[in-house]
């Protein structure tokens, strides 16, 4: 039986009986739970999460919605950060759940569950608010889902063939994986995610990052050059201080495995009198410490090594020897190093395999300036971060590094078995994997991808000179764009700002931008008499420079010169009619045919406009964001419009329901004297309106709250619905 069922026979019940009748007693609350008088000590952050979570305003949560809050985030119950939490919660169910199955959920008091979250709340508060770094997280991975989709058509290129195990044939080589991770541990993954592959070329920024940590930048660079080569990534080539020009390439990468742990094996042969002969397979004991590193990486999770891979590298490495044999004679090596040893040594890194899900961890914890997100573990310093994104950025993609980095913007480090790993600093990790690549040894869908990664959002290094960009930002939510890009222009015009409103026009802002009533900037100058802002307007208009419209229309056909006549504002009337305004048809007033004063104060703040929003597109996950962070559900805009004005007149009934059963005042009065049920009945939403008028929502220019049957029997009328759809689906 489905939760959303057995939630509702729960209610269905508890409306049928007296209130506390029935139900288990709960545990006396700890202690440290009370004042010294008795009373619990409330705290109001964490009655804010609460709140999010009661949405049948019943003083009880579930564990189920907890942990659907958590997936729409992209975090998981069993994600470690939350052990504790998820271990108190299951605790308390358990001590609560009946035998029968069949019996709905037990909810979760406030007391037990501010003693449950109180383990890792801050993570909690975090995902309840929508505050990870990427807010709208569903909305994202359907895009990439999208995107991921579109590039699997791309069949180009073949995998690599100087390496017989990296060969692969069909339909193997058609495999296609895609997995990233935020810094925050929001995670998602699609295709062959799951399947490991020799990291190859990847572990060259790993090794890089091991040697500065070790030794230091000075010394790391005293042997390593940090710029672009400008020749193949295994050319015979050193700078003009006999170095490998960066730690991207072959050569580079070979002098950071001689660095790793250097320092002990040169200590280990002080000790012994064969000291050559007892530091011989020293490359054995760094594969180690190696190993240990990239699963640290990965949040705990233990790579693999692939022996076939490294005997097949060793075989294949003409090169590679060459290239060490040259650096040997250019004393390009640490004291003591010993070439054969040191080479082993990298062949065995390239042989390491991981999964895109794994190698994401890896690109996040970089992302994340060194701390792994899932497990909070420093792995690299801040500093060592630093040096490594920025050669990977110039020196990450073989040849194409230069081309990469022009048109994508990212640091990025590719590999021969088809993997990329690419890096969006403080924002996420991502890794591709498919063995099709390109003549220059970058895997075709890796790079297609990335390309429709940048088209689609705002990660190009470049992408935000201005403020404002064409290209979608999900760091910044769907409602809170809309808020930011439309409210601030008609705040800031209702208030006569005109310095605010040219510093948008220089970054872009559309002057004809209207909110979720069609309110203009224009609308609100006119209706709050701010003359110089109309004036600037009608000169943006003669002057050509911008569109500017100087009669749209708004929710009830009201234009702005609508507005400067319902509020008497002369001078404005003048300006507009001899700039070729116009009357609309007025359908916003009361139903005596005059406007009244708003009833509701208007309390106007980005977090206003924001649960206003998500209220007129019916957004309930966005508002228990918004109840979450604190945000009232009965706050007012510039027009005195609140949430449920904009969930009556859309029509959406849940929402409706959900503000009924928070009971609020259902007959709060806008600028023109309208309730919500006023909106219901205007925009013929007749289910809102018959549940309005039920809940005794009045007219404009009537009394009434609403509150006297928001109580159980309404919720119980609510769940004979809910549990209806739930049969009939």
């Amino acid at each position: 039986m489905s939760n959303s069922l057995k939630r509702s026979q729960s209610i269905l019940r508890d409306a049928e009986r007296p209130s506390g009748a029935g139900k288990k007693p709960q545990s006396a609350a700890k202690p440290q739970d009370h004042s010294d008088d008795g009373h619990p000590v409330i705290d109001a952050r964490e009655e804010m999460l609460f709140r999010a979570l009661d949405l049948d305003n019943d003083h009880q949560v579930l564990r189920s919605d907890l942990e659907q809050v958590l997936k729409e985030v992209g975090l998981s119950a069993d994600d470690p950060r939350l052990h504790e939490s998820m271990t108190a919660l299951e605790a308390h169910h358990r001590s609560l759940q009946a035998e029968d199955e069949e019996e709905p959920e037990p909810g979760i008091p406030k007391d037990a569950f501010y003693r449950a979250i109180r383990h890792n709340i801050l993570l909690i508060e975090r995902a309840l608010q929508g505050n990870l770094v990427v807010p709208d997280f569903e909305d994202f991975c359907r895009e990439i889902d999208r995107m991921f989709a579109e590039t699997r058509k791309n069949r180009d290129g073949k995998p690599a063939d100087y390496i017989p195990q990296l060969n692969l044939p069909e339909p193997a080589a058609d495999q296609f994986g895609l997995a990233l991770c935020t810094i925050d541990g929001q995670r998602h993954a699609a295709g062959d995610a799951g399947v490991y592959f020799p990291v190859e070329s990847v572990c060259k920024p790993v090794m890089y990052c091991l040697a500065l940590e070790e030794h230091g930048a000075e010394t790391v660079h005293s042997f390593i050059g940090h710029e672009p080569s400008g020749s193949s990534f295994n050319e015979l080539l050193l700078d003009k201080q006999s170095r490998p020009h960066n730690p991207m390439i072959n050569a580079g990468a070979i002098l950071s495995c001689a660095l790793i742990k250097h320092k002990e094996k040169t200590e280990k042969k002080r000790r012994y009198a064969f000291g050559d002969l007892e530091s011989r397979g020293w490359s054995g004991s760094r594969i180690d410490f190696v190993m240990e590193r990239w699963q640290a990486l990965c949040g705990g999770e233990k790579p693999r090594f692939s022996t076939p891979v490294y005997l097949s590298e060793r075989a294949t490495a003409d090169r590679n020897f060459a290239l060490a044999h040259y650096m040997r004679e250019k004393n390009a090596f640490p004291a003591g190093a010993d070439l054969e040893d040191v080479l082993d040594f990298y062949f065995q890194c390239c042989s390491i395999e991981l999964t895109c899900e794994m190698m994401s961890l890896v690109a996040a914890t970089l992302a994340n300036g060194g701390i792994c997100p899932v497990s909070g573990r420093r792995i690299f310093q801040t500093e060592t971060v630093q040096s490594c994104l920025s050669l990977m950025s110039s020196c990450g993609m073989y040849d194409f590094s230069g081309e990469f980095a022009f048109t994508i913007g990212l640091p990025a480090k590719s590999g021969v078995s088809g993997a990329v790993m690419i890096v969006i600093p403080n924002v996420m990790g991502l890794c591709t994997w498919s063995p099709r690549l390109d003549a220059l040894g970058n895997s075709v869908r890796g790079l297609d991808f990335c390309r429709r990664l940048v088209e689609t959002f705002n990660f190009h290094n470049y992408d935000n000179l201005t403020g404002h960009s064409d290209k979608k930002d999900p760091r910044v939510s769907r409602v809170q764009l809309q808020a930011v890009k439309v409210n601030e222009l008609v705040w800031a015009s209702s208030k006569g700002d005109l310095s605010a409103m040219r510093e948008q026009l220089l970054r872009g802002a559309d002057l004809n931008a209207a909110d979720y009533d069609r309110r203009t900037p224009l609308h609100l100058a006119a209706a709050e008499n701010q003359a110089e802002v109309v004036q600037f307007f009608i000169e943006q208009k003669l002057e050509g420079t911008r569109s500017v419209d100087l009669n749209p229309r708004d929710r009830w056909g009201g234009t702005p010169l609508d507005d400067a006549t319902l509020h008497g504002n002369t001078e404005i009337i003048a300006l507009l009619e001899a700039a070729g305004g116009k009357r609309g048809v007025m359908t916003n007033q009361t139903s005596h045919g005059v406007a009244k004063g708003a009833a509701t104060l208007p309390t106007d703040t980005h977090k206003t406009a924001e649960m206003i929003w998500a209220a007129s597109s019916g957004d309930l996950v966005t508002v228990r964001r918004l109840v979450a962070q604190g945000v009232p559900l009965d706050a007012a805009d510039y027009d005195a419009r609140t949430p449920l004005h904009l969930a009556a007149a859309e029509g959406h009934l849940e929402t409706v329901q959900y503000f009924i059963r928070q009971r609020l005042s259902l007959s709060p009065r806008d600028r023109w004297g309208n309730t919500p049920l006023d909106d219901a009945q205007r925009h013929g939403r007749e289910e809102v309106a018959a549940l309005l008028r039920r809940h005794r929502g009045k007219e404009g220019g009537k009394e009434g709250t609403g509150k006297e049957s928001s109580g159980k029997e309404g919720r119980a009328r609510t769940r004979r619905r809910d549990k209806q759809r739930a049969v009939s689906a």
